[in-house]
């Protein structure tokens, strides 16, 4: 169904549900025809191009792919039972009144600050002896409630407060949802016109406009951040190469402008060789970039491995949908929470380079988890 009211669809939205409003389209999708779940994302997005193409009842897949694949996070693709498709939400939704979400009883960072700032200074030193260029730390939020948690209310004020964002909500496996606001496309594919829009090279937005203004300027001056940036443009330029005619990548970034960050961002596009390949392929041979793992690819995800805490799950992954033509559109899952019954999980990451201050990269993922706090009523970390 297209022509939908995006606010409607907004409204609509209930847990176990996926949505995804961007800057394009609003899109709200229920119930389960068929569900697909692959470690091997190459595999799945196989599946779900045979899938699509077979069944006429279904229209398009949605659904995730994690950080890193295996048998307890496999990707999770759905096509699902009814899909409704309206405008972009957020011109509208900036009006909206915003939704009350109760205040939680416990908020626990994991890890504490100052292991994250040990962990950043060690990655900092295994960059050299591990021949790595770059490598991305995380760490979480662990936020409890005594009521159950209301995504919709959540998402709802995700959608408000971010009008250029890729807003979300997405089952996964065992019962939780990811949502979240995420400034960065992983690829879009319409036709043969394919795009990515990598963001790396981050600094905090500010209230004051003068110090705003500052710190949009330092990062535009900022040889460590535009190293950092150019690590990932060169990713992305060559895993997209093998599938497409030509790209166009711009000489320099361009500032881009979240509620709470500014980054450096590139639109590279391209034309693609092959209509068979569809865009939920293109998300997966794409994905983890540098700008969510770090690169070399292997030597980085095993850093993250021995120095993270946790489990990254379907964080620092990506979200979106494909349809039966190829068509779709994935983004970066980065600015998200892991939705349980009564808590959640907050992420945010750093990208780490020989330049990187410890002390500097635990300001900045303060500064990331404002996303969410803010959507939840709750004070920057």
């Amino acid at each position: 169904m297209t022509g939908a009211d995006p606010l409607r669809l907004l409204a609509d939205y209930r847990r176990g549900d996926f949505f995804l409003a961007t800057g394009a389209r609003t899109l709200h999708a229920t119930g389960t025809h068929a569900a697909l779940c692959d470690a091997d994302e190459a595999a799945l997005a196989d599946r779900v191009r045979t899938a699509l193409r077979h069944d006429p009842a279904v229209a398009l897949a949605v659904g995730a792919l994690p950080f890193a694949g295996g048998a307890t996070t496999p990707g999770r693709i759905l096509l699902p039972a009814t899909a409704r498709t309206a405008g972009p939400a957020h011109p509208a939704a900036a009006a909206l009144p915003r939704k009350a979400i109760p205040a939680p009883v416990a908020i626990r960072p994991a890890p504490e600050p100052a292991t994250h700032v040990d962990a950043v200074a060690a990655a900092v030193a295994a960059l050299d002896v591990r021949g790595l260029r770059k490598v991305v730390l995380a760490r979480a939020l662990d936020i409890e409630f005594d009521t159950p948690v209301c995504e919709a209310a959540l998402l709802h004020n995700l959608v408000k407060d971010n009008a250029r964002g890729y807003t979300f909500a997405a089952e996964l496996p065992g019962g939780a949802t990811l949502v979240g606001s995420s400034p960065e496309l992983l690829l879009s594919r319409h036709g043969t016109t394919v795009v990515s829009h990598p963001h790396a090279g981050s600094a905090p937005r500010s209230a004051d406009p003068v110090t705003d203004e500052e710190n949009a300027r330092r990062l535009l001056a900022s040889r460590k951040d535009h190293a950092e940036h150019a690590v990932l443009t060169e990713a992305i330029v060559a895993a997209l190469r093998p599938y497409c005619r030509h790209l166009a990548v711009p000489a320099k970034p361009d500032l881009v402008a979240t509620p709470t960050m500014w980054h450096l961002g590139t639109t590279i596009t391209g034309e693609l060789a092959d209509r068979d390949v569809t865009a939920l392929h293109l998300a997966a041979a794409l994905h983890p970039t540098p700008a969510i793992c770090g690169t070399p690819t292997a030597s980085a995800r095993e850093l993250v491995t021995e120095l993270e805490e946790f489990e990254r799950g379907y964080y620092a992954g990506t979200v979106g949908w494909v349809d039966a033509e190829g068509d779709g559109e994935w983004a970066v899952s980065i600015r998200c929470a892991e939705v349980a019954a009564r808590s959640l999980r907050l992420f945010a990451g750093g990208g780490i380079v020989p330049e990187s201050d410890p002390k500097a990269e635990l300001e900045e993922t303060s500064a990331k988890f404002a996303t969410l706090l803010r959507a939840m009523g709750l004070p920057q970390e």
